[in-house]
């Protein structure tokens, strides 16, 4: 392990995951297996990709290419609505496996809910069973709003080990992250830094606690996601920033300054909503 690799949390099954990784969308494979390569180089250890980006063969060959061994690593992928059933998990983990080259996955998680479609349960039942088999070491969701969260649990007794969840200063996502504290999920945020329409960026605040701590405006952020006790997979394929965003564990944000952050919260509408959209 390298000096910059992220401290772990541990998850409600036992995993420990990396604290921050890479996020791989919207990149094709050849990016993909460029960057996943990279980033492991620097440090990362986890690794994030879904069936949708379409990048997973490339994400694979990243990882097989970077010469650290598989039990170093941790690979999240997500599955799509097509797959909401307790079988066809089944067959979406072994194609994800298959296209990543992986004997099994270390996170798996239901991409969107898709209530219109009304079978995340079945879905989420099918993760329980891929976890009891080993064939996972750990399962979650994706997008999943307190209401999704509790029907899942109510109905099979298992809690997920992550909800990932698109999360920065301009969409905290209180009511999520209060649900998750209460049953022991570890949040994940996607977009960490924000993205259309959020851009934390070039936010004044943001960019004065950065000059006050020397540091980039995306470290200031993503230390606030750690400050919160979240989770993050921030995505760039600059093997600079790459190394910047690792390198955020030797300062700490104080009370105050976190709280100016999180003051820039727009509230849940101003990031996607999962009842409206999903794959």
């Amino acid at each position: 392990m390298t000096e910059t690799a992220a401290p772990t949390v541990a998850l409600p099954h036992g995993a420990e995951m990396p604290r921050l990784g890479l996020g791989t969308w919207p990149m094709d494979d050849a990016a993909a297996e460029t960057t996943v390569a990279t980033a492991i180089e620097l440090g990362y250890r986890l690794v994030d990709t879904a069936e949708n980006y379409g990048n997973e063969r490339g994400v694979g060959r990243g990882l097989k290419a970077s010469g650290v061994p598989r039990a170093e690593l941790f690979v999240t992928t997500k599955f799509n609505k097509r797959w909401h059933g307790v079988e066809l998990a089944a067959e979406a983990f072994e194609r994800s496996a298959d296209r990543l080259g992986l004997d099994h996955v270390d996170l798996l998680l239901i991409h969107w809910p898709n209530p219109q479609q009304g079978r995340y349960v079945q879905a989420w039942q099918g993760l329980a069973r891929l976890l009891e088999q080993g064939r996972v070491r750990a399962i979650g969701t994706s997008n999943f709003k307190p209401a999704h969260l509790e029907r899942i649990i109510a109905e099979t007794g298992v809690v997920p080990d992550v909800n990932q969840v698109q999360l920065s200063p301009m969409v905290t996502r209180e009511s999520t992250r209060a649900f998750h504290a209460r049953h022991g999920i570890v949040t994940q945020s996607w977009s960490p830094i924000g993205g259309e329409g959020n851009d934390v960026l070039h936010d004044p605040v943001v960019a004065a606690i950065a000059e006050r701590h020397g540091r980039t405006p995306a470290q200031v952020v993503l230390r606030w996601h750690l400050e919160l006790g979240l989770t993050a997979v921030p995505k760039s394929s600059d093997p600079g920033r790459l190394r910047q965003n690792l390198d955020i564990f030797d300062f700490t944000l104080s009370a105050g300054e976190v709280a100016s952050l999180t003051a820039l919260d727009r509230g849940d509408a101003a990031g996607a909503d999962s009842d409206a959209f999903g794959h």
